[in-house]
């Protein structure tokens, strides 16, 4: 649940970032700074962000890689900033690579793990406006409130058909997973199929209509079954660009 910008600056030829990262609890300024590599696998760069006192921490590393899929540069960041650590990558997209521009937006880490949705409550209500969607999905370990926004850059039928958005404190949109329209092969009934990036792993889960609710704009979330039941789009992990 995480999202930001870096900026790449270069002086004397050395190469340095700065940037923000958000989540639901926090948001902060960082900074990458180079550190004499000892392996190749040790880090590039030692990642800092400066505390209440206006002391500069070291909250993490980060190193310079290039993606075996697609040959593409991003920066990878494992940081720590007082509940544990996390991984995040920082990537550009096509527009910034055609530009030549040294900004990079954050991304979470996708490990393609599955959690187990359990015992999850939860429930998704229409807005009046931009066919957007205000909802909640709840355990007894988290509580999370989100948004489903149109995906306006849909250009094939398995790209998501909205984003997840939550808000980090000051108020900065942080995409944390997608959904998709789908109608069940057994009942005829249409349904929305989300699959949301937490801590523990990737979250899927159904919001459908019961009887009472059909018609209406208001859907409940249930823990997604594997009955036979499938939406071919999501099958491949979260989809964070299209």
């Amino acid at each position: 649940m995480f999202a930001g910008t870096l900026t790449q600056t270069k002086a004397r030829d050395i190469v340095s970032f700065n940037g923000k990262l958000h989540a639901r609890d926090f948001d902060i300024a960082i900074a990458l700074n180079p550190v004499a590599k000892t392996s190749p696998k040790s880090p590039d760069f030692e990642v800092t962000a400066i505390n209440r006192t206006r002391r500069t921490i070291r909250i993490g590393s980060a190193w310079d890689q290039i993606s075996d899929k697609t040959g593409n540069r991003y920066i990878s960041l494992q940081v720590d900033v007082g509940n544990g650590p996390f991984r995040v990558n920082a990537v550009q997209t096509e527009e910034a690579r055609k530009a030549k521009s040294n900004d990079f937006d954050i991304i979470p880490f996708v490990a393609n793990s599955m959690m187990k949705s359990g015992s999850i409550s939860g429930e998704l209500t229409a807005m009046d406006a931009d066919n957007a969607f205000a909802g909640y999905v709840a355990n007894m370990m988290f509580d999370l409130n989100f948004m489903l926004i149109e995906n306006e850059y849909k250009t094939a039928e398995k790209h998501p058909d909205y984003r997840i958005e939550i808000s980090s404190p000051n108020g900065i949109a942080i995409r944390v997973g997608s959904a998709w329209l789908a109608t069940s092969e057994k009942t005829g009934n249409d349904y929305i199929s989300l699959l949301i990036n937490t801590p523990d792993g990737d979250l899927r889960v159904n919001a459908v209509q019961n009887e009472e609710q059909r018609g209406g704009d208001t859907f409940s979330i249930i823990p997604f079954v594997e009955a036979g039941e499938t939406v071919g789009s999501t099958t491949g992990g979260l989809a964070l660009v299209a």
